[in-house]
This record gives C-alpha cells, sequence and structure tokens, in this order.
C-alpha cells in the first residue's frame, strides 16, 4: 500500500496532474515529490498506476535551444539510417531486425538461408 492519497480513474481532484498533462500544459514537476496515485483498473491484470504532481508547484519546461535541437535530429537520423547500406530509411529502423527492411529481405543478410 502507498504512503500518500490513492484515487481512481478520472476521480483525481483539480489541481493535481501527472507528467503527461503537466507537459501539455508545458509545465514540469520541477522536482517536486509524488503527492498522489492514480489508478486504472484492468480486468484480470493489476491497475496501471499514474503518479500525481501539484500543478501549482510545476515549472515551465526548458526552451528547446539550436544545440539541443540539433542533437535530437541527429539521434533521429542515427536510428533511420542502415548500418549495413548507410541509407536514409525515412522511417525509424525496428530494432528487431537491426537494419532497413529491404536489406534484411536479401538472401545475402538472412541468417536462416
Amino acid at each position: 500500500m502507498s504512503a500518500f492519497p490513492t484515487y481512481r480513474w478520472h476521480l483525481a481532484p483539480e489541481g493535481l496532474a501527472t507528467r503527461r498533462q503537466l507537459r501539455a500544459l508545458g509545465l514540469r514537476p520541477g522536482g517536486q515529490d509524488v503527492v498522489a496515485e492514480l489508478h486504472r483498473p484492468r480486468r484480470r491484470r493489476a491497475p496501471l498506476v499514474a503518479f500525481l504532481y501539484r500543478v501549482d508547484r510545476a515549472k515551465p519546461v526548458h526552451p528547446m535551444t539550436p544545440a539541443r535541437r540539433a542533437a535530437l535530429a541527429a539521434a533521429m537520423l542515427a536510428r533511420r539510417t542502415c548500418p549495413t547500406c548507410r541509407t536514409d530509411a525515412g522511417y525509424c529502423i525496428p530494432r528487431s531486425l537491426g537494419m532497413y527492411v529491404t536489406c534484411h529481405d536479401l538472401p545475402l543478410n538472412r541468417e536462416d538461408t
């Protein structure tokens, strides 16, 4: 059992929000502690749990700087680049394949042949 209040889905009081809700408002928790839990019941499984934070104590998100934007662009390019043929796939390469789908389907790269 948790040490702070627990609310059911859609029954949390005003002034409390999850991380996603704070982000939609352009806010972040800002180092504050969790003040409550939100439980969403599910059939035959454990409930989903979300932590709630106070909106009045939340801080604005950090602005996107040119350096951060460049770093994110480089990271996304790396996720889209095939390590085998070095082409930009145009989408994030599946981690399960580890390469561009077309490269994976070539007989040279197939492990089961």
